[in-house]
């Protein structure tokens, strides 16, 4: 997600606060990614990264906001101060860090395959040769082709993985490469339980894949980065992360590699 802006104006959610000093908006990308956020019929936000959030900014005692914003262009907003902190998913690689800095991780999980059921387990090189990958734009993923796939592998790129889905469950593309969590729970969905599969998890590769998902932050806001690390500590070690995680996942995801 180093790409040019593609700014996606939203709405502003309130959240839960105490004692509110200020306004800390959390910039999320505008399309659902579930379980981690995505909106309800009445339109308001909610998932397990939205939990944390609100936990997050209870610690803090801020007020806190929801921008809306296309996946691409959540760094450049950014940067233009459309928001204060990433908080959609976004994994800290070393080429993301040159342009913004990084909380400490609030979970990991592994890069993941999935295809249709009749195809032969397995994420190498070897397995996806001659076959067509979708993956989202401006994503580790994409990087982690370029490196391991482009040589023996087409890639077809969207804008959302639910594009994607549409694509694989319709027999256009061979697999979707993505984070863990998110394919899993289109697998777990009614379209991809009846097509498809879990292929396997890639070969780890922490230059490309990073060091687990943080928040999101202009380099000089120092400050706001010393609070949210102190309240993602305090969440952890509260008990609340572990309540806000059994909501939706049988196992530890902070830990997970």
């Amino acid at each position: 997600m180093k790409l040019l802006p593609t700014l996606f104006a939203g709405g502003a959610l309130a959240l839960s606060a105490v004692a509110a000093q200020a306004d800390v908006r959390f910039g999320v990308m505008n399309e659902s990614y579930p379980p981690f956020f995505a909106k309800d019929a009445s339109g308001q936000w909610q998932g397990w990264e939205i939990d944390l959030m609100n936990a997050i900014c209870e610690e803090m005692k801020e007020k806190c906001s929801i921008v809306e914003i296309s996946w691409d262009g959540l760094i450049p907003a950014l940067e233009s101060k459309k928001f204060d902190v990433i908080w959609s998913s976004m994994s800290n690689t070393a080429e993301r860090s040159k342009v913004i800095d990084f909380t400490d991780k609030y979970y990991n999980t592994p890069s993941t395959l999935i295809g249709p059921k009749d195809l032969k387990p397995g994420a190498t090189a070897e397995d996806v040769k001659g076959k067509t990958i979708g993956i989202q734009v401006s994503t580790i993923q994409s990087e982690y082709y370029k490196k391991y796939f482009a040589a023996v592998a087409e890639e077809k790129t969207y804008q959302t993985l639910d594009e994607a889905f549409q694509d694989l469950s319709s027999g256009r593309i061979d697999y979707v490469f993505g984070d863990s969590l998110a394919l899993d729970a289109f697998l777990k969905s009614d379209a991809g339980k009846d097509c498809c599969a879990n292929m396997g998890d890639v070969t780890d590769d922490k230059e490309i894949l990073g060091a687990g998902v943080s928040g999101g932050l202009r380099k000089e806001d120092t400050e706001l980065k010393a609070k949210l690390n102190k309240a993602i500590a305090a969440v952890r070690a509260n008990g609340q992360y572990d309540a806000i995680t059994k909501k939706y996942f049988d196992f530890d995801i902070y830990g997970a590699k």
